[in-house]
């Protein structure tokens, strides 16, 4: 067993965790929404209005709190009058991207705000301004905003919606660099100022515009984004980046050794890195942090199971997602400051999932108990968290022990994980400035290849676990492979 000191200033306040840094994506991609959230109103399956019950469920229990829609690369050849009105008239098209399968339009606008407001949760919609036209975009913002006599209203009250919805967060394109355009960032900033001009604030909705950011280490991008375009009310800059070290040779979710687990978190742990660079160039233009750093992809992303589409994406999920989940939901606690919202790619039946689905069955994932584990720090306060450390691996950025801590409302949670995949840490944590008095925990941990599968869908899951506190000191034993949720009250 490795012994780690650990020390939690409560009256140090980094940032404070928008909830929506606990974001989720979703695409109409492979079973993301068909068969996945969506399974229409004459199912089998228990649904409301075709959206799956126990679907619902589970997003609430982990406090979803937005859903970004309709992609990723699909949504700039979306074109949204396609899915409003009667389904049995709506127009089908060919997914280009992904499968060249029949998209029949069936889950649209108003499908999409049902399953928010069941959820609880903000919806993000992702305009397309690749294939689409300011117009066209414009219109959508009028049909899911106005509350007044408009030809878009008069539509949407024909299609059965009378009031407007509420929309918090639009995002002017997506990935323009690449499958939204291929666009140089000075040629997509004018295109920003131009499609956001014509994306009106109507009664009483306040439009929150995220403008397409960089890939991966285009600081650049950033830079000319930050330098033309921060004046243009652009509230947020959207961040991808996947954990893939070899896109040639991503390797399948159940099937990898030693040396690429740490390779894939020495890749994920990147992200903070990244994070750090573009920051520093948004703090130059921005200082005052009004303008959030949105990270609205990310996660791992493996060649699909074997016998599936390839188009579609599936992919399994073991605890080496788990640990990946944790160690980035800690990065980004830790910089709350700039990053204020993270989606992760994606949400059912695609990459990195919280739930996986097949026909009436449904299991959660190592990925989804992270994410169950983490909640409570939602619009919490991150606070000085530092913890000794050790790196795992030569050559790779693999601390040992991940951390973060937050303090809400007279209770303190803490999340930690331990990467290594044989030694146990013992973990002693001094804690300033908090009058703790009693202290629970929770864990995920098991083998670094255990998954739930249909036959098993439990077969990793969290558990009650123990933690001991003793005149401000906070003692825990993290075995190999695990993630632990204290909360001190």
């Amino acid at each position: 067993m490795k012994q780690f000191k650990m020390l939690i200033n409560a009256s140090d306040k980094i940032g404070h965790i928008n909830p929506e840094i606990y974001g989720h994506f979703s695409e109409h991609l492979g079973r993301c929404i068909y068969n996945g959230i969506y399974v229409g109103e004459d199912s089998k399956i228990p649904n409301i209005h075709g959206i799956r019950k126990d679907v619902v469920e589970a997003f609430k229990n982990i406090k979803m709190p937005v859903l970004r829609w309709p992609g990723g690369c699909f949504a700039d050849e979306y074109h949204w009058k396609d899915g409003i009105g009667d389904k049995a008239q709506r127009k089908k098209m060919i997914n280009t991207n992904w499968g060249g399968v029949v998209e029949d339009n069936s889950f649209g606008t108003h499908e999409f705000f049902e399953l928010c407001e069941l959820v609880g949760c903000e919806p993000y919609i992702a305009g397309n301004v690749g294939s689409g036209t300011v117009q066209e975009l414009s219109e959508w913002v009028e049909y899911m905003t106005f509350d007044g006599v408009s030809p878009m209203a008069e539509l949407r009250g024909k299609n059965g919606r009378e009031k407007p919805w509420k929309l918090k967060y639009l995002g002017i394109g997506n990935e323009n660099w690449g499958c939204g355009g291929n666009m140089r960032p000075e040629f997509y900033a004018d295109v920003y100022k131009q499609f956001q001009s014509f994306c009106k604030n109507y009664s009483g909705n306040d439009l929150f515009k995220i403008a397409c950011g960089p890939s991966g280490d285009d600081y650049n991008w950033t830079e000319v984004m930050m330098k033309n375009v921060k004046d243009y009310h652009m509230k947020g800059l959207s961040l991808h980046f996947y954990y893939v070290p070899d896109w040639n040779n991503k390797g399948f979710a159940t099937e990898f050794d030693e040396n690429d687990y740490y390779t894939i978190l020495s890749t994920a742990n990147r992200i903070e890195t990244l994070i750090k660079g573009h920051t520093e160039i948004m703090n130059r233009y921005d200082p005052e942090n009004k303008i959030g750093l949105i990270v609205d992809e990310w996660g791992c992303w493996y060649d699909v199971e074997k016998g599936t589409n390839p188009g579609f994406l599936y992919q399994q999920n073991t605890m080496r997602d788990a640990i990946v989940a944790a160690l980035s939901l800690n990065i980004f606690n830790r910089h709350s400051k700039r990053v204020i919202m993270a989606n992760l790619a994606q949400v059912v039946n695609v990459l990195q999932a919280v739930i996986l689905t097949d026909g009436e069955k449904m299991l959660l994932t190592p990925t989804y108990h992270v994410f169950d584990l983490y909640k409570e720090h939602q619009n919490g306060d991150c606070v000085y968290c530092y913890t000794d450390n050790e790196n795992l691996c030569d050559g790779k950025n693999v601390p040992m022990i991940s951390s973060s801590a937050s303090v809400k409302d007279g209770v303190m949670t803490i999340t930690l994980a331990n990467a290594s995949l044989n030694d146990e840490a013992e973990i002693s944590c001094d804690i300033c400035n908090f009058d703790a008095k009693e202290v629970t925990a929770r864990i995920l941990a098991d083998d670094v290849h255990a998954y739930n599968d249909f036959d098993a869908p439990e077969n990793v899951k969290i558990k009650p676990y123990t933690a001991t506190l003793e005149n401000g000191k906070l003692k825990v034993n993290l075995p190999a492979c695990s993630v632990v949720e204290i909360t001190l009250k």
